[in-house]
């Protein structure tokens, strides 16, 4: 079957789901007259109102899902994106309409900045797509961080290449309408009574037909509009935009975990505008080998099984097998998408304000640095507090086993019968308890444990408590030497945030916590490294 019969098909199918509702409609209608004209027996006239109240709900919510078929292509609002108008951002406009030339398409009438690593056009469609209304365009911020200009312009030809008469007029049609389909089965899922979620089980499957018999067609226009980006940017360097989009999302996702996350659980925000502005330090600082690694070790999402983009691989190779053209290779220092913009930091800022929650604003602003100092400050604290707690109950039990008065670094609070914190014993008190042989099994017995470890005994029991019980040491030495001002904060743009230690830290820090945390526990290597850094300069 060729495309255009299939594009033919797949519209006639969209027909047919608006006239199933209207088919269902009319037999209600028939079932409620025949109840309301042939009367029935007094004893089962609740039959008849049972069907009347049914046939009812049934109606309403098959109506409702026709009115959603129907506004489905309509546009919304866009709380969550910054628009730019020709006279804001003109060099980017004129990217916008030279991909809106080359395909044959009239440019957008709206064009937002999102913080997503997307581009999208939207059409006010109606009459299931026949008549077309109001255009508009997304860009996401972190994209044009990523793309090089000849990349954005691929990828915007692209997106315009969806609305393009590539074959025939309907196969532009069968990608709206299988949004529209898409759009309508959720509302039927989302439905808040049994009878609309039944009548909604018809319609689900009627959908997934479509959406497979369409599926070709759909497939055919996304390759068609890889052509039409190839042709209007370059083979190569559509084929390097394909490759470049898994990465970006890849080094945004790390981004937002790593990163921006930092100060989510300490009521802490980077400075204006580095919400979303802070990925564009993390891509300038990495090299492409780097950001390659970030997304190789994040898990691919499952491709939805009605997807009508191809494998990203099939249309590599697709574009791959087109005559090379004769453009030049892109230059190393060819700049971002971000340069065609006017005062990108004004529009990173105006961005962070549509997308950060109204609360937020309570949040106090810090620097990347102080953010990374809170953050290490808030880690080591987390990671010293239950060595430091089992520490203060072992010291505790053996005071009262000796009938001894209490001492002050091991004194409970009166109300709790817990350590207080500022009371729970320092690291060369902890040291002095390892030294003292408390820590096995005294001390690894009180560190908390999840319960499928408590029946361990022996060296599969320590193996498992020695990581906490460093990660306890390592901790406290963190908070002593930021303390003191030996311990800088670094972002580390091109590797892990973190504190910066002094040299003779990083080189025997972890040798000498081991020592301090074997099986035979040897405190003196850390002991010596903490008096050096006691006599070394601030």
């Amino acid at each position: 079957m060729t495309f255009r019969l299939r594009a033919v098909r797949a519209f006639a199918l969209l027909l047919g789901f608006f006239l199933m509702g209207l088919a269902l409609l009319s037999a209600m209608a028939v079932l409620d007259w025949l109840v309301l004209t042939h009367p029935v027996a007094e004893r089962a006239a609740w039959i008849g109102g049972t069907v009347l109240i049914v046939t009812v709900l049934l109606s309403a919510a098959i109506v409702r899902g026709l009115f959603t078929f129907l506004r489905a292509g309509r546009l919304g609002p866009v709380p969550e994106g910054v628009a730019v108008t020709p006279e804001d951002q003109p060099g980017l406009w004129e990217q916008v309409r030279a991909a809106a030339e080359v395909t044959r398409q009239r440019p957008p009438d709206e064009l937002y900045l999102v913080a997503e690593v997307n581009a999208g056009v939207s059409e006010h469609s109606r009459m299931l797509g026949l008549l077309h209304g109001r255009r508009r365009m997304y860009l996401g911020l972190p994209l044009l961080a990523g793309l090089t200009v000849p990349q954005l312009r691929a990828v915007l030809a692209h997106e315009f290449g969806h609305y393009g008469n590539l074959d025939t007029r309907l196969g532009g049609v069968t990608m709206r309408g299988r949004a529209a389909l898409l759009q309508t089965v959720e509302s039927f899922q989302e439905g808040s009574t049994t009878l609309h979620q039944a009548i909604g089980a018809l319609y689900v499957g009627y959908a997934r037909m479509y959406l497979r018999t369409t599926q070709s067609v759909a497939r055919h226009q996304e390759l068609a509009a890889d052509r039409m980006a190839a042709r209007h940017a370059g083979r190569d360097t559509t084929v390097a935009a394909l490759r470049a989009l898994p990465v970006l999302t890849g080094a945004h996702t790390h981004y937002l975990e790593t990163y921006l996350a930092m100060g989510t659980s300490l009521g802490a925000l980077p400075p204006a505008g580095e919400v979303h502005g802070g990925f564009r330090r993390l891509l300038a600082a990495r090299t492409g080998e780097q950001l390659v690694a970030l997304s190789a070790g994040q898990r691919s999402p499952r491709p939805h099984p009605y997807d009508s983009h191809p494998p990203t691989a099939e249309r590599i190779a697709r574009l791959e097998q087109l005559p090379a053209d004769d453009r030049p290779d892109e230059p190393a220092d060819e700049p971002t998408g971000l340069a065609l913009l006017r005062d990108a930091d004004r529009l990173f800022t105006a961005l962070e304000a549509r997308t950060l929650p109204q609360e937020s604003a309570l949040l106090r602003r810090e620097s990347w640095d102080e953010l990374v100092m809170s953050r290490a400050l808030a880690d080591a604290e987390g990671w010293s507090q239950p060595l430091r707690l089992a520490v203060a109950r072992t010291l505790r039990s053996s005071v009262q086993e000796a009938g001894g008065a209490v001492t002050d670094s091991v004194r409970r609070d009166g109300a709790t019968g817990e350590a207080t914190d500022d009371l729970l014993p320092g690291l060369e008190e902890i040291l002095d308890a390892f030294d003292r042989g408390l820590l096995w099994p005294e001390v690894a017995d009180r560190m908390p444990k999840p319960h499928q470890a408590t029946r361990l005994v022996g060296q599969s029991a320590r193996n498992f408590i020695r990581p906490r019980i460093f990660d306890g040491l390592a901790g406290l030495v963190h908070l002593r030497l930021a303390e003191s001002g030996q311990a800088k904060p670094d972002i580390g743009w091109s590797g892990q945030p973190g504190l910066l230690l002094p040299e003779s830290w990083e080189k025997a820090m972890d040798d000498a916590i081991d020592a301090a945390v074997a099986d035979t526990p040897d405190t003196a290597p850390l002991r010596a490294l903490l008096t050096s850094s006691h006599h070394a300069p601030a």
